[in-house]
């Protein structure tokens, strides 16, 4: 990807870019794009009926991924509080979602990968949080 790079050119930044954050925006991409194709995935196994909920989660939680990322990208006139609810929420959506999928892990490889790239999206936005500046 070349978040690091185009972040790293914005007038507002100057170069300076935050690692945990660049890190946060590409796992919120991937996380979301995981979770696209695994909802994609179980409408297409035989027992979709039993993965109704994974795939609800899925959608939930590739949307929250998508505007997480996109948020935390838009440097100009930049509004930390809203980042971090933003990582928060997204904390919360790839947890949840990850926690549905390992349910389904050992049926479904889409599934097993999917929880995987909630985790570490979960992760690296907890540690992008941690880097933003305290709330008001």
């Amino acid at each position: 990807m070349h978040t690091q790079e185009i972040i790293g050119t914005h007038p507002d930044v100057k170069g300076q870019t935050n690692q945990a954050l660049i890190r946060a925006i590409e796992e919120c991409y991937d996380c979301g794009q995981s979770c696209i194709s695994c909802a994609d995935a179980c409408i297409g196994e035989q027992e979709v009926t039993r993965l109704r909920q994974c795939i609800r989660l899925n959608l939930d939680c590739a949307d929250i991924c998508f505007a997480a990322g996109a948020i935390a990208t838009r440097r100009t006139g930049s509004n930390e509080e809203i980042i971090r609810s933003t990582l928060e929420n997204c904390m919360l959506a790839c947890r949840l979602c990850a926690d549905e999928c390992q349910k389904h892990a050992q049926s479904h490889e889409h599934c097993r990968i999917c929880a995987e790239a909630c985790q570490s999206c979960e992760q690296a936005c907890q540690q992008a949080v941690q880097t933003l500046g305290a709330t008001h």
